[in-house]
């Protein structure tokens, strides 16, 4: 009986590879290269482009326009939804759009980002007790360099001007010194 597939049948703890793993190889690279292709072919479709939103009215484009200017892009970190070319952006344009056409205003579509996202979301957040350290702790510093500013100069100014003489004991004493 041969088998095709068959490269040694010595001993496992020499390095050759047993029977049963070697006749399973064909089916094994066969079930890889087929995964590796349904792999590829789902990219593929995941990555399909979405459709274009019909036109909106002009009310309605000017509304979502000043909301995009409002949202931060999650992705740049820097830049508004308006002013992002990240796909995200555009998906969260979308997510807008969806919420503004299904009647929800402009303040229920902001809490329905910010409940989803965070206060990132949001361009300019709004100043709450959880962040008063962040928005005033700056300032705070700043104030407090500038008083450490004010008593430092204020107490150089108190300080005499000129040198404190010796008496004759101390400057015998700094002469003796300087003789040793």
């Amino acid at each position: 009986m041969s088998n095709r597939y068959q490269i040694s049948t010595g001993n496992p703890s020499t390095g050759a590879l047993p029977r049963a793993i070697l006749a399973e190889t064909p089916r094994w690279c066969s079930s890889l290269i087929l995964a590796a292709f349904l792999f590829s072919a789902l990219q593929v479709i995941a990555q399909t482009a979405t459709p274009a939103m019909p036109p909106a009215s002009p009310e309605l484009e000017l509304r979502l326009k000043k909301l995009e200017t409002e949202l931060r892009c999650l992705v740049c970190q820097n830049q508004t939804l308006a002013d992002s070319p990240a796909g995200l952006a555009g998906d969260l344009r979308r997510e807008v759009r969806l919420l503004a056409d299904s009647g929800k205003s402009d303040e229920e579509i902001k809490q329905h980002l910010k409940a989803r996202y965070g206060d990132f979301v949001l361009y300019k957040p709004t100043v709450e007790s959880k962040t008063w350290l962040l928005w005033f702790g700056p300032f705070l510093l700043l104030l407090a360099g500038a008083v450490l500013v004010i008593v430092i100069t204020r107490r150089t100014r108190a300080l005499p001007t000129q040198p404190a003489t010796l008496s004759d004991l101390e400057q015998s004493r700094a002469q003796k010194l300087l003789d040793e």
